[in-house]
Protein backbone atom coordinates (compact mmCIF):
# COMPACT_ATOMS: atom_id res chain seq x y z
CA UNK A 1 0.00 0.00 0.00
CA UNK A 2 1.40 3.39 -0.92
CA UNK A 3 1.47 6.03 1.78
CA UNK A 4 -0.23 9.37 1.57
CA UNK A 5 1.21 12.63 2.85
CA UNK A 6 -0.78 15.45 4.42
CA UNK A 7 1.30 18.61 4.77
CA UNK A 8 -0.33 20.89 7.34
CA UNK A 9 0.18 24.65 6.99
CA UNK A 10 -1.29 27.42 9.11
CA UNK A 11 -2.96 30.28 7.26
CA UNK A 12 -4.27 33.64 8.39
CA UNK A 13 -7.18 33.90 5.94
CA UNK A 14 -8.49 30.56 4.70
CA UNK A 15 -10.83 31.90 1.98
CA UNK A 16 -8.03 34.02 0.47
CA UNK A 17 -5.61 31.09 0.61
CA UNK A 18 -8.11 28.84 -1.15
CA UNK A 19 -8.60 31.39 -3.93
CA UNK A 20 -4.82 31.77 -4.28
CA UNK A 21 -4.27 28.03 -4.77
CA UNK A 22 -7.32 27.65 -7.01
CA UNK A 23 -5.70 30.22 -9.31
CA UNK A 24 -2.72 27.86 -9.50
CA UNK A 25 -5.02 25.07 -10.67
CA UNK A 26 -5.48 23.13 -7.41
CA UNK A 27 -8.81 21.86 -6.12
CA UNK A 28 -10.11 21.11 -2.64
CA UNK A 29 -11.73 17.97 -1.32
CA UNK A 30 -15.08 19.18 0.10
CA UNK A 31 -15.28 16.16 2.41
CA UNK A 32 -12.35 17.53 4.42
CA UNK A 33 -12.95 21.24 3.97
CA UNK A 34 -14.86 23.59 6.28
CA UNK A 35 -14.47 27.06 7.84
CA UNK A 36 -11.34 26.00 9.77
CA UNK A 37 -9.55 23.77 7.26
CA UNK A 38 -9.27 23.04 3.56
CA UNK A 39 -7.86 19.88 2.01
CA UNK A 40 -5.95 20.88 -1.13
CA UNK A 41 -5.41 18.00 -3.55
CA UNK A 42 -1.93 17.87 -5.10
CA UNK A 43 -2.17 14.27 -6.37
CA UNK A 44 -3.72 10.93 -5.46
CA UNK A 45 -1.28 10.64 -2.55
CA UNK A 46 -0.31 14.24 -1.68
CA UNK A 47 -2.57 16.68 0.14
CA UNK A 48 -2.02 20.02 1.84
CA UNK A 49 -4.20 20.86 4.79
CA UNK A 50 -4.59 24.62 5.02
CA UNK A 51 -5.58 25.23 8.64
CA UNK A 52 -6.64 28.49 10.22
CA UNK A 53 -4.18 29.50 12.92
CA UNK A 54 -6.63 28.89 15.80
CA UNK A 55 -7.45 25.41 14.47
CA UNK A 56 -3.79 24.61 13.78
CA UNK A 57 -2.96 25.41 17.42
CA UNK A 58 -5.13 22.45 18.49
CA UNK A 59 -2.47 20.11 17.09
CA UNK A 60 0.64 21.52 18.75
CA UNK A 61 1.75 23.10 21.99
CA UNK A 62 4.56 24.95 20.19
CA UNK A 63 4.41 28.54 19.02
CA UNK A 64 3.43 28.92 15.38
CA UNK A 65 6.10 30.21 13.03
CA UNK A 66 5.42 33.41 11.13
CA UNK A 67 6.47 32.11 7.72
CA UNK A 68 7.01 35.68 6.50
CA UNK A 69 9.81 36.05 9.07
CA UNK A 70 11.24 32.53 9.47
CA UNK A 71 11.38 29.41 7.35
CA UNK A 72 9.53 26.44 8.79
CA UNK A 73 9.59 24.14 5.77
CA UNK A 74 10.31 24.15 2.04
CA UNK A 75 7.62 22.30 0.14
CA UNK A 76 9.07 20.97 -3.11
CA UNK A 77 6.96 19.36 -5.81
CA UNK A 78 8.05 17.84 -9.09
CA UNK A 79 7.03 19.35 -12.40
CA UNK A 80 6.71 17.72 -15.82
CA UNK A 81 8.85 20.31 -17.61
CA UNK A 82 10.87 23.49 -17.22
CA UNK A 83 7.94 25.36 -18.77
CA UNK A 84 5.61 23.92 -16.12
CA UNK A 85 7.94 25.20 -13.38
CA UNK A 86 7.93 28.70 -14.87
CA UNK A 87 4.16 28.58 -15.45
CA UNK A 88 3.25 27.75 -11.83
CA UNK A 89 5.57 30.48 -10.53
CA UNK A 90 4.04 32.98 -12.96
CA UNK A 91 0.52 32.01 -11.82
CA UNK A 92 1.53 32.33 -8.17
CA UNK A 93 2.89 35.85 -8.65
CA UNK A 94 -0.23 36.86 -10.60
CA UNK A 95 -2.38 35.52 -7.74
CA UNK A 96 -0.54 37.60 -5.11
CA UNK A 97 2.44 35.43 -4.19
CA UNK A 98 6.03 36.60 -4.47
CA UNK A 99 9.30 35.28 -5.81
CA UNK A 100 11.94 34.88 -3.09
CA UNK A 101 14.88 33.64 -5.19
CA UNK A 102 16.10 33.27 -8.74
CA UNK A 103 15.49 30.13 -10.81
CA UNK A 104 18.10 27.42 -10.24
CA UNK A 105 19.38 25.80 -13.43
CA UNK A 106 21.73 22.87 -12.87
CA UNK A 107 21.54 21.56 -16.43
CA UNK A 108 19.82 18.25 -15.69
CA UNK A 109 17.64 19.83 -12.99
CA UNK A 110 15.70 23.10 -13.03
CA UNK A 111 13.79 24.66 -10.18
CA UNK A 112 12.09 27.84 -9.09
CA UNK A 113 9.67 28.81 -6.36
CA UNK A 114 7.46 31.34 -4.68
CA UNK A 115 6.02 32.36 -1.34
CA UNK A 116 2.27 31.99 -0.89
CA UNK A 117 0.10 34.61 0.85
CA UNK A 118 1.28 33.47 4.29
CA UNK A 119 4.97 33.29 3.37
CA UNK A 120 5.19 29.50 3.01
CA UNK A 121 7.88 28.63 0.46
CA UNK A 122 6.93 26.40 -2.46
CA UNK A 123 9.55 24.99 -4.83
CA UNK A 124 8.87 23.25 -8.15
CA UNK A 125 11.57 21.18 -9.79
CA UNK A 126 11.97 19.47 -13.14
CA UNK A 127 14.62 16.77 -13.55
CA UNK A 128 15.62 15.35 -16.92
CA UNK A 129 14.27 11.77 -17.01
CA UNK A 130 17.61 10.41 -18.22
CA UNK A 131 19.17 11.46 -14.88
CA UNK A 132 16.64 9.62 -12.72
CA UNK A 133 17.69 6.08 -11.77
Amino acid sequence: MSQQIFVNLSVKDLPKSKVFFEKLGYSFNPQFTNDAAACMVISDTIYVMLLTEPFFKNFTSKELVDAKKATEVLVCLSAESRAAVDDIVRKAVAAGGRIYNEPQDHGFMYGHGFEDLDGHQWEFAYMEPSHIQ
